[in-house]
C-alpha cells in the first residue's frame, strides 16, 4: 500500500543551506532546534522528519560545506601560476570583512569549528574531518607536484609535506581569525610561507 501524507512544504535542499550559515554563524551547541525553526520559519516535525535530529542536521551542514569548499579548493588550484591561487586560499579565513556572520562574529572555517567542538568525542564528525583534512592535503600535494614540474615551486621539500604545512597554516589562521587577530600581521605570516615554497 502506498504511503500517504503531506507532502514536505520546503526543499530539503534549500532548508540545508540556510541551515548551514545559522550553524556557520552560531556553532553546533549555541544553536538550538529552536533556532533553526525560527530561522528557517519550517516546522519542527518537518525538520525532524527530514533531517532527523540536530546532530545530524548539522553533520549533513558539514558535508555540504566540504563540498563545496572542495569544488571551490580544486577550480582555485588549477590555475596557473600556483603561488597567488594559494595565497587567495590561505588568506582567506583573515579576511574578516567577508566572514563576520549576522551575529558580528567572525565564522573561520566550518570543518575546523567542528574540529574543536565535537572532535574526537564525535566519531562520524571526527570521520568527516579527517576526510575534509585528507582531501585539501591530497587535493594541494597535486597542485605542489605540478607546479614543481613547471618550476615554479621549490623541490627542497616533499609536496605532501608541503601541502600539510598548508593545512596547519589555515586551519591555524581560521582559528585565530575568530578572536579577531592582526589581519596584517596574519598576511604577513602567509607571505612567509609562500616565500618559502618558490623556487
Amino acid at each position: 500500500m502506498a504511503r500517504t501524507g503531506r507532502p514536505r512544504e520546503f526543499d530539503k535542499e534549500q532548508t540545508l543551506e540556510r541551515a548551514l550559515k545559522l550553524f556557520w554563524s552560531r556553532g553546533y551547541g549555541a544553536t538550538s532546534i529552536q533556532d533553526l525553526v525560527d530561522a528557517l520559519a519550517v516546522e519542527r516535525g518537518s525538520l525532524y522528519g527530514a533531517f532527523g535530529d540536530k546532530r545530524r542536521f548539522y553533520l549533513e551542514a558539514v558535508r555540504l560545506y566540504w563540498e563545496v569548499y572542495e569544488r571551490h579548493l580544486l577550480t582555485a588550484l588549477g590555475t596557473s601560476p600556483l603561488l597567488p591561487a594559494l595565497r587567495e586560499i590561505l588568506t582567506h579565513p583573515v579576511r574578516l570583512d567577508e566572514l563576520i556572520s549576522d551575529a558580528g562574529v567572525p565564522q573561520g572555517c566550518l570543518v575546523g569549528n567542528t574540529t574543536a567542538e565535537l572532535v574526537p568525542q564525535d566519531s562520524e564528525a571526527t570521520e568527516i574531518v579527517t576526510h575534509s583534512y585528507r582531501r585539501f592535503t591530497d587535493i594541494v600535494t597535486d597542485a605542489l607536484r605540478r607546479a614543481q614540474a613547471a618550476g615554479e615551486v621549490t623541490g627542497r621539500a616533499h609536496p605532501e609535506a608541503q601541502a600539510r604545512m598548508l593545512l596547519y597554516l589555515v586551519q591555524g589562521l581560521s582559528l585565530v581569525s575568530r578572536a579577531g587577530s592582526d589581519t596584517a600581521a596574519a598576511l604577513a605570516a602567509i607571505d612567509t610561507a609562500l616565500d618559502g615554497l618558490r623556487a
